[in-house]
């Protein structure tokens, strides 16, 4: 397989400083999408406790989900650095530029999820743990390996794995799972696609050029809308469905509801405009909403815990 070839890989054109170095091994683990994902983590913990869990449990299951979503987000570069190189969007990566070279970023990718392993075993539990090595294997073998360079539903399995730390922090707190935040898990389940297409269909020519099937690189943009309309309207109805599921008060259904019709609207805008900017809107409003949301739900239960 190309990304299990070393061969090719650029070298540094010059030595990296200690600054420079770090720098890139933080990107590795792409501190943004780990920004996200612990945004659906915290209020999901306020959920489960009725209130405000203890503060160290907090601090560490989002310890422990940091180092596991950035392990398994610094294997992704690592496998998909011959990707990275023919992709406009992902040239400047550090495997690429050759400043972390492949074998360093491996080891340093395992040792965060053994580390990360072990944490959330100690501080949180055995099930938060066992979730958050499920999630990385998932993400690693299952979308990045497989699904990402042979199907155009590549995205819409894989992002099951993006989907899993909502079960961790409702397990952090119950040391189970129940109806309510697998509910959750369906909303990022299917908040995914039209979140990401909406991004390719500002780099369908990237994706295209590396040979990956995205939705919008191999389909035309009509049928790239009518998917994305499709899975926002099903992300909306579950968000809203989370309220009687969780009784969550008025607070989060008006939320829900707002920000829900929002998102359904720019969704098919895309389908109407079929444009890139109409694209790109429903991609940074797409963060919005689940981070209004998530957020709402938390504040709905601290609002009527304080009251």
């Amino acid at each position: 397989m190309p990304w299990m070839q070393t061969a090719g890989v650029p070298e540094a054109t010059h030595a990296p400083g200690l600054g420079e170095r770090v720098t890139a091994y933080i990107a590795l683990t792409k501190p943004r999408i780990i920004e996200l994902l612990l945004v659906t983590t915290v209020p999901v913990m306020v959920v489960a406790q009725g209130g405000l869990p203890r503060a160290w449990l907090v601090l560490a299951t989002v310890v422990g989900g940091a180092m596991a979503a950035g392990g398994a987000n610094a294997m992704n570069m690592y496998v998909d650095r011959d990707i990275d190189a023919r992709m406009q969007r992902t040239r400047n990566r550090p495997l690429v530029t050759g400043t972390i070279a492949p074998r360093d970023a491996l080891a340093f990718a395992v040792s965060l999820e053994v580390i990360a392993f072990a944490w959330l075993w100690a501080f949180v539990n055995p099930l938060s743990a066992a979730l958050a090595a499920s999630a990385c294997l998932f993400y690693v073998f299952i979308y990045t390996v497989w699904l990402k360079r042979t199907s155009k539903q590549n995205i819409v399995i894989g992002g099951a794995a993006g989907a899993v730390p909502v079960l961790i922090g409702w397990s952090s707190v119950a040391n189970s799972v129940a109806w309510q935040p697998l509910l959750l898990f369906a909303v990022i389940f299917f908040w995914t696609p039209p979140h990401f297409w909406a991004l390719a269909i500002k780099y369908r020519e990237d994706y295209s050029a590396a040979s990956v099937p995205m939705l919008p690189s191999v389909s035309t943009m009509r049928e790239t809308g009518i998917q994305i309309l499709a899975y926002s309207s099903i992300v909306v109805l579950l968000g809203v469905a989370f309220a009687p599921v969780a009784g969550m008060g008025v607070l989060y259904l008006c939320v829900a509801g707002v920000a829900g019709a929002l998102f359904w609207w720019m969704s098919l805008d895309v389908l109407r405009k079929g444009t890139t900017q109409a694209a790109m809107r429903l991609f940074a409003f797409s963060i919005t909403y689940l981070t209004v949301l998530f957020g709402a739900m938390a504040a709905d239960v601290l609002v009527r815990h304080w009251a």
